[in-house]
C-alpha cells in the first residue's frame, strides 16, 4: 500500500488540500489541542508541540501515522480551515481509513469537507493499490455520517462500544468504497 507523503496540491472548486508547511504548525497544534474541534465526537488527546512536530515529519514514511496528510484550503480567500489524512488501519487487510476535521467551525456545512474528502480519496485511488477506502465516525455523529454516505460510502457495520470519549462508550459506523464504486458513481461537483 505504501507510506508515501503528499505529492503536490490537490485543486477542487471550493477547496486545495496542500501538504503541511512549518507555517501551519501553530494552527494544526491550536486545532489538535482543541477539543470543542477535533473531539465532539472523538476522543482527546493533548499532544505537545514536539510530539505534534515530530508526527508530521515522520507521517510520510509512515502507512498507520494519524498526523494531518494535507491542509484543507478555501480557495476563495486561501485561508486554512481543515485538515485531512488517511493510514492504514490494519497490520494484514489491505485497508486505508480516511479522517478528516474541519477547524473552522464557519466552514462547516458548506460543502468543504466533502470536497476535501473527495480529492483526497481520488488520490489514494490514484496512487494506492487498494480496492477499498474506508472510514468510520461516532454512531451520533451525523454530519460526518451524511458527508462519507453523500461521497458514496455505504454503511457496512457498526461497531458497538469501541470508542471511548466524554465518560462513555460510543458505537462507531464503518463505512467503506471500493475503487469499481467510486469510479462508477455519478459526478459530483467535480468529485
Amino acid at each position: 500500500m505504501g507510506g508515501a507523503g503528499p505529492g503536490p496540491a490537490l485543486e477542487g472548486a471550493k477547496v486545495r488540500l496542500r501538504p503541511p508547511t512549518r507555517e501551519d504548525h501553530t494552527l494544526l497544534y491550536d486545532w489538535y489541542n482543541d477539543p470543542d474541534r477535533v473531539a465532539p465526537y472523538d476522543r482527546f488527546s493533548a499532544t505537545s508541540y514536539e510530539d505534534l512536530l515530530g508526527e508530521l515529519a515522520a507521517a510520510p514514511g509512515d502507512p498507520a501515522s494519524l498526523a494531518a496528510r494535507y491542509i484543507v484550503e478555501r480557495r476563495s480567500d486561501g485561508r486554512s480551515i481543515g485538515m485531512v489524512g488517511h493510514y492504514t488501519a490494519h497490520p494484514v487487510l489491505s485497508i486505508v481509513e480516511v479522517w478528516y476535521v474541519l477547524g473552522d467551525p464557519a466552514a462547516r456545512g458548506q460543502g468543504f469537507g466533502r470536497e476535501a474528502v473527495g480529492l483526497l480519496v481520488t488520490e489514494l485511488f490514484r496512487t494506492l493499490t487498494v480496492e477499498r477506502i474506508g472510514a468510520t465516525c461516532d454512531d451520533e455523529n451525523v454530519p460526518s455520517a451524511r458527508l462519507v454516505e453523500g461521497l458514496g460510502f455505504r454503511q457496512e457495520g457498526l461497531l458497538r462500544a469501541a470508542l471511548f470519549h466524554h465518560g462513555r462508550w460510543h458505537d462507531v459506523r464503518v463505512y467503506g468504497i471500493t475503487r469499481s464504486e467510486w469510479a462508477a458513481r455519478p459526478s459530483r461537483g467535480g468529485i
